[in-house]
């Protein structure tokens, strides 16, 4: 895990990230406070990257793609930070050398193995529970259960979009190149079970859409590209979200929520990313758990209020209990969308917009300041709860303005500057 910031004014982007990075194994995880996740992207103009999540893309490390893209990129200079990631999406997608077909098959096999054992883990447990309640199940029985369970899944992934680069015809296209692999994958994880040809089909397009569709599972990786392009006289900031890359298409989206552009009307941005909630609880004064929590909760209050009031009042007529709970109904909605909206104007004038007017007119050096504030805020909420350190280690801090260029405020090595007066040449 992770905890990263972007804070952005007319004047420049800071960057900060932690160095905290967390290895999974079957045996547990593992913490290490070394890792690097903010990088410029080009040796020579205003433009930085920073990564979160997953390190590995398509088991190549990030650190190295980006350091393969800033080798080709060179001294180009682009536009927009807008140009910026697109041409570094194009240089995802076109790279046949660290991403091979090869490669891309294989994560695609294990990638459905993986989602196909998964529904029948699903289709098992329900099995189970059944023959605890001393339900007896024949073979047709048990296949019932396994169809419906796919059903399941396929109708939940029937709802999603595709991604917006994705067209129907590449989605259609993976079905009949990919009917046979898939099939072969669903006859090794559900072994003797005879499915019918319609869940097999079923299981074909829920494979397509493993790749193709806007639903991403827990692990992936998060990218921020930020800075200026050569037009731009303000900084901008874009985050995006990549999983895999199959059939040379890469599946990615951009959170539209977190990016940001700096203009005449929007003078100032704290964009916290991954591990984010002390971010939030400084930014907007109240912790997003504790505000989730207690929204959910007055929510009940108010949709059982009804119910309550029609059991005291002891109504005995079944049109006047009906004419009532109407009426208690819209009473209870209104109340409560009016206190949302007025906790949140609240919080918009009392803390969000104070910070943001502060930090619009911040000087460089305090707006890395307030990044690497920031992140030691979620560390140290880490180290004295016991929760686990998933923030930590030294935090890299970088500026970003137009005339400077990206500035290095804090940057760890792992080697000794002294002894490779190469490497700083």
């Amino acid at each position: 895990m992770t905890a990263e910031i972007g804070i952005l004014n007319k004047t420049a982007v800071a960057l900060a990230a932690d160095s905290a990075v967390t290895i999974q194994q079957q045996k547990g995880q593992k913490i290490y406070n070394s890792a690097n996740k903010l990088f410029t992207l080009s040796k020579y103009q205003p433009v930085g990257i920073m990564l979160y999540g997953d390190a590995s893309f398509m088991a190549v490390p990030w650190e190295t793609i980006i350091k393969e893209y800033r080798k080709l990129l060179g001294s180009k200079e682009l536009s927009t930070i807008r140009d910026y990631t697109n041409d570094f999406i194009s240089f995802l997608t076109a790279n046949t050398k660290l991403f091979p077909e090869a490669r891309q098959l294989a994560y695609l096999e294990s990638d459905v193995s993986g989602y196909f054992i998964a529904i029948k883990q699903e289709a098992k447990k329900k099995i189970e529970e059944k023959i605890c309640n001393k339900e007896t199940l024949d073979d047709a029985a048990v296949l019932q259960i396994f169809s419906d369970t796919i059903k399941i899944h396929f109708d939940k992934w029937k709802e999603f979009p595709l991604l917006k680069h994705i067209s129907e015809d590449d989605y259609k296209a993976f079905i009949p190149k990919h009917k046979d692999k898939v099939g072969s994958i669903a006859l090794t994880v559900f072994e003797k079970l005879a499915l019918p040809d319609a869940d097999k089909e079923k299981l074909v397009e829920i494979s397509a859409g493993l790749f193709f569709k806007n639903r991403f599972p827990s692990r992936t990786s998060g990218i921020v590209i930020a800075g200026f392009g050569k037009d731009e006289l303000f900084p901008s900031i874009i985050v995006l979200q990549f999983e895999c890359i199959v059939e040379n298409k890469l599946k990615y989206k951009e959170e539209d929520s977190l990016s940001t552009t700096i203009d005449f009307n929007n003078g100032a941005a704290i964009v916290p990313l991954a591990q984010s909630e002390m971010a939030h609880t400084f930014i907007e004064g109240v912790d997003p758990l504790l505000e989730r929590f207690s929204v959910g909760y007055l929510e009940r209050i108010f949709n059982n209020f009804p119910d309550a009031m029609l059991k005291v009042l002891e109504l005995k007529d079944d049109t006047q209990k009906n004419e009532i709970i109407k009426k208690l109904e819209a009473a209870s909605k209104q109340i409560f969308d009016d206190y949302k909206t007025k906790v949140g104007a609240y919080r918009q004038k009392n803390h969000i917009q104070p910070v943001i007017n502060i930090v619009a007119v911040l000087p460089k050096d305090e707006l890395a300041s307030l990044a690497e504030a920031l992140i030691n805020l979620t560390s140290l909420k880490r180290r004295v709860t016991m929760d686990a350190e998933t923030v930590g280690g030294p935090i890299d801090v970088a500026v970003i303005s137009k005339g400077d260029g990206f500035i290095w405020i804090k940057r760890k090595h792992y080697f000794k500057p002294e002894l490779n007066p190469q490497f700083l040449q």
